[in-house]
């Protein structure tokens, strides 16, 4: 202040941030605000944050990068391993309109992105993620000052003061690069992550006293005597339960690593060369990817379509057919019931899956009977768990086997094991 202005600086008051001191109270929730946004065992949470101007990374000064980022991150990181979230600055709302601002992000919301609240939700998202993908804006300053690995997407300097904390850390900050593949910098920026050390000790002088000392100061600038009891915060509220909802078709990999045990990806954009499943650990060396060398089995695929996907010929043409729902919604019937529906509209549909819980979903396969899959809660997503059943059965297992022994479902981070038990009574062998 007595460099900007010498004239003031006998009004500045040291004051603190109480945006910041309830980012750090809440800090010890981060867990129950990852479940709240559908995390999983073995989830990163990818938060993409962009201010208001056109140089920001939902900007129009001519790159259109968000837009452009958000198919390729569907297409390079697999839906089970990978939870992505946006936080728009209000400006972009306001200026836009919420329909014009959901529209062109629909695609992205099919695919499992999630609009996050930018007034109520985006300090919680903060907590949560994994990694911030961001540009000048605060709330990727705050990300970086809670040490939250930071890839800056955008990073103008036009109208920041060069001298500014926000300026130094735009300029130092580790960048995304458009023009390489997407994952491998994601996984370098969190698996290679040092906390920046600009924004931690910039932020503020005196974490958690923001509120004793703003209170000491307005009853001061009116005259009156502080109450007795102490100053606080509001914390920061629990989000509502926003698990993903994916309505877009699914290309499916999988690779059989035993004969109930699979590996696993799962990709929202069919149009990009994705990671193909070796399950958590690397294949060992000397293994050809794709093929038998080395005894690794080959890669299989197959397409995924949620019922209620706007692609109609993804569905007339998908393997699996899945949904969500209440397993006593009227409107569908009991879980076996749709599933039967399904098969008997759909004659290319070889299983159909209805998740009716976290961690459960009822499948039927066709010319057989219908079964229950359950796996712990915050395991994988069932319809995921109907995807490497229908790749065991058509590896040539038995369902009467895998009620037997179970079923392993191996996604990049995670291993997940998985209950198969007859739903009717009925078995089935793939038809």
């Amino acid at each position: 202040m007595r460099e900007a202005c010498p004239a003031a600086a006998h009004t500045a008051v040291l004051a603190g941030d109480p945006c910041f001191d309830r980012l750090l109270a809440a800090r010890p929730y981060r867990e129950r605000f990852r479940r709240a946004l559908g995390l999983r065992a073995g989830q990163r949470l990818i938060v993409l944050n962009s201010t208001w101007n056109p140089a920001s990374l939902f900007g129009d000064g001519g790159d259109d990068l968000l837009p452009s980022l958000l198919p390729r991150l569907t297409g390079e990181l697999a839906a089970d391993d990978h939870r992505l979230a946006a936080v728009l600055h209000p400006n972009i709302w306001h200026g836009h309109g919420p329909g014009q601002v959901r529209a062109w992000l629909e695609r992205a919301r099919r695919g499992g992105l999630a609009l996050l609240d930018p007034l109520t939700e985006w300090r919680q998202a903060l907590l949560a993620a994994d990694l911030v993908i961001g540009d000048h804006g605060s709330v990727t300053y705050y990300a970086a000052a809670l040490g939250t690995p930071v890839l800056l997407g955008a990073a103008p300097l036009d109208g920041l003061d060069p001298a500014s904390p926000v300026a130094d850390f735009v300029r130092t900050a580790p960048r995304l690069d458009p023009l390489r593949p997407l994952r491998p910098q994601l996984e370098s920026a969190v698996d290679g992550h040092r906390p920046h050390p600009g924004p931690a000790a910039l932020t503020t002088s005196v974490p958690g006293e923001s509120a004793a000392r703003l209170r000491a100061l307005f009853h001061g600038l009116i005259g009156i005597p502080e109450p007795d009891a102490p100053a606080l915060l509001d914390p920061l509220p629990l989000p509502d339960h926003t698990p993903p909802r994916r309505t877009t078709s699914l290309r499916v990999l999988t690779r059989l690593l035993g004969p109930y045990e699979v590996a696993l990806r799962r990709y929202a954009e069919p149009s990009y060369d994705p990671e193909e499943p070796d399950g958590p650990e690397e294949p060992p060396a000397g293994t050809a990817r794709g093929g038998r060398a080395g005894g690794c089995a080959p890669v299989q695929e197959h397409l995924a379509a949620h019922e209620d996907t706007a692609d109609r010929g993804a569905v007339a043409a998908a393997d699996v057919i899945f949904r969500d729902g209440a397993a006593d919604d009227p409107r569908l019937g009991p879980p076996a019931a749709w599933c039967a529906e399904v098969l008997a509209r759909h004659p290319q549909c070889a299983l159909a899956a209805y998740v009716s819980a976290a961690g459960t979903c009822t499948v039927r396969v066709r010319g057989g009977g219908a079964f229950t899959l359950t796996a712990d809660a915050w395991a994988a997503d069932p319809a995921a768990h109907a995807s490497a059943l229908f790749a065991c059965l058509s590896a040539g297992s038995s369902v009467e086997r895998l009620i037997a022994h179970g079923l392993t479902v191996r996604t990049a981070r995670a291993r997940h094991r998985v209950t198969v038990t007859a739903a009717d009574g009925g078995a089935a062998t793939p038809g």
